[in-house]
Parts: C-alpha cells; structure tokens; sequence
C-alpha cells in the first residue's frame, strides 16, 4: 500500500510541475508579446526609438529565462525565437516598417505557439 501512495505523490507533483511550467510559460509569453505589440504600435506612429527599447526589454526578459527556457523546451524551438528577435531588431534599427511587422508578426505568433504547445489539453496529447 506504501508503493501506491508514493506512486500516486509522485504522479500528482509531476502534474503539478506540468500545469505549473505551463501557466508560467503562457503568462511569460503574454507579456512578451504584449511588449511587442506595443513597440508594433509605436513603430507605425514612426517612434522608432521606442519600439526599440520596448523590443530590447522583451529581448532582455527572453534572456533572462534562457536556462529554464533551454531545459524545458525543445532547443530548436528556443533558438527560432532568439533569431527572431535578432531579425526584428535590425528591421527596427534600418527602420523598415513592411518587413518590421511582419518580422514582429512571426516572433509574437512564434510565442504564442510555444506556450499554447506546452498547455495541457487533447490535442497535445494526442
């Protein structure tokens, strides 16, 4: 009876670890793309400089969660973001608006797609 229970506390801390990993992740990327989402708006009002800076401090906060980003999700994944944020801001720097949103359009839809594959639903299950 010993073995059940401790099967049943370990399966019960893995799911706690799952959906907690998936909240934090989905909760990190809304904030991310809402910091690009509002450089997005002020690039269309040709404030440059602050699309900049806001797309810097998502690029920043990225950076700081590279470790627990790299052990939990698929590198591959980790790495298309980090370049996406490399493209965005030399779109940013020459000031092409076309190519900037679209740019910025692909690394929000990139965050958002990490986080909803991370959610715990039937169709990542299955």
């Amino acid at each position: 009876m010993k073995r059940v229970w401790i099967a049943v506390a370990l399966l019960l801390a893995v799911l706690t670890g799952t959906l907690s990993h998936s909240f934090y992740l989905n909760s990190f990327t809304q904030e991310l793309t809402g910091l690009l989402e509002a450089a997005e708006a002020k690039a269309e009002q040709n404030e440059w400089a602050s699309a900049e800076e806001l797309t810097q401090l998502a690029h920043h906060k990225w950076d700081e969660k590279t470790a627990y980003l790299h052990i939990l999700l698929r590198h591959s994944e980790t790495d298309e973001v980090y370049t996406s944020f490399r493209e965005v801001a030399e779109f940013i720097q020459c000031q092409e608006g076309g190519e900037y949103s679209a740019a910025n359009a692909r690394l929000i839809a990139e965050l958002e797609l990490l986080a909803e594959a991370e959610q715990l639903n039937l169709k990542n299950i299955l």
